[in-house]
């Protein structure tokens, strides 16, 4: 399983003329064939960040832009099949930011990404253009996208 940070897939969809964005695209799809996800925090990130200038409507479709089209799954600290734990989470790091950051057109606050995704299972890898940010501060191999590439 590869975890994609926040930039990686804020570059796909708001910067497309960046000189990264070929290496970005391949990256994306490479990542394919190695279970790629994203945290619930990266998830909220991007959708904050995308709020800016998205319609509220397609905002609303995020997973079908992006979790369906990326093939990504989401990792969250809590089993989302639980609905004891849903119940507690759901509100405090979904709703109620989700709905700010549609009314408000707001970003959600940087969240605890790298901490989720080492404890994941099975997590060998963090992609990401700010390798620089964690790069010998995390268990985990952190590559840029264009690192990525050069491995696979």
């Amino acid at each position: 399983m590869v975890v994609i940070d926040t930039d990686v897939l804020l570059l796909e969809f708001a910067f497309q003329n960046d000189a990264r964005q070929a290496a970005n695209t391949a990256s994306l799809k490479a990542v394919q064939t190695a279970e790629p996800a994203i945290t619930i925090y990266n998830l909220m990130e991007l959708l904050g960040q995308l709020s800016f200038n998205l319609a509220p409507s397609k905002l609303d479709n995020w997973r079908t832009w992006l979790l369906e089209v990326y093939r990504l799954s989401v990792i969250s600290p809590v089993d989302m099949n639980d609905p004891d734990a849903v119940i507690r989470f759901m509100p405090e790091i979904f709703e109620q930011p989700y709905t700010r950051m549609r009314s408000r057109r707001m970003g959600y606050l940087d969240a605890l990404t790298l901490n989720l995704a080492e404890r994941t299972l099975n997590v060998s890898s963090f992609v990401t253009w700010n390798a620089r940010h964690f790069k010998g501060k995390s268990s985990l191999q952190v590559l840029t996208p264009q690192e990525y590439l050069d491995l696979t």
